[in-house]
């Protein structure tokens, strides 16, 4: 059905995909997004962007709504021999249009099973400082590692911070916290609480989520998580 959410990956171009991404990649840089680009861009420049892209280390879906690409996400393998455990989210955009109706996750979910079915163990990426995916990244269990000032340049000139995160997936040392992760589908992966005083809440729940076997996993400006394989309390 047109208004169903389907996700699918391009292998090879037609002219259709090719045309929606254009659409799609020029929505987006005029609407402000930090991924390359400068506004305005031309629909040639768009269109080189996308006919030299797909590679063997590249893979990328598309997101179809209302019978139109409305977005997309891009997973990079990392082909160096020392770095065959890893790969890059990159590239995660959604039409202005139509944000906040989940998209952007279930793009990023398609990414990390496709990251596990290669046996990747790491995946990385970064952000700008202040966009909306900051929360979206740290809400899917990526970590912040650091951030690099004056990283990219925006369309008033400004130079910005971006953000670097990563997130160990199936197969990495802290798997132990969630046994399984690469074959179990359905279930609950976290329980998010919001509270007003992070320190109270973390020094009750600290010791309540210790005396009953979780460990903790993750701690980032605004949290903790704890993990005793699924579901984590974050």
């Amino acid at each position: 059905m047109e208004n169903e959410l389907h996700i699918r990956e391009i292998a090879q171009w037609n002219t259709k995909d090719l045309n929606m991404l254009c659409s799609l990649l020029i929505s987006v840089v005029d609407d402000g997004a930090s991924i390359g680009f400068l506004p305005p861009l031309t629909r040639a420049d768009a269109r080189l962007y996308w006919e030299h892209l797909l590679e063997p280390s590249v893979r990328l879906w598309v997101a179809d709504y209302d019978r139109g690409v409305v977005g997309t996400v891009q997973l990079h393998l990392t082909m160096k021999q020392n770095g065959a455990h890893r790969a890059e989210i990159a590239k995660l955009m959604v039409h202005p249009q139509r944000r906040r109706l989940g998209i952007a996750k279930q793009l990023m979910d398609v990414a990390e099973r496709a990251a596990v079915e290669a046996n990747r163990s790491l995946l990385v990426l970064d952000t700008r400082d202040g966009d909306p995916s900051n929360a979206l990244y740290r809400s899917l269990s990526f970590v912040e590692a650091g951030r690099i000032p004056q990283y990219a340049r925006s369309a008033d000139g400004q130079l910005d911070e971006t953000v670097i995160y990563y997130k160990l997936i199936a197969g990495s040392r802290e798997s132990d916290f969630h046994p399984n992760h690469s074959t179990r589908s359905g279930t609950l992966h976290h329980v998010e609480i919001n509270v007003s005083n992070r320190q109270r809440s973390v020094e009750f729940w600290g010791w309540l989520l210790g005396y009953l076997g979780y460990k903790p996993y993750q701690n980032w400006v605004e949290g903790r998580s704890w993990c005793k394989g699924y579901p984590c309390l974050v």
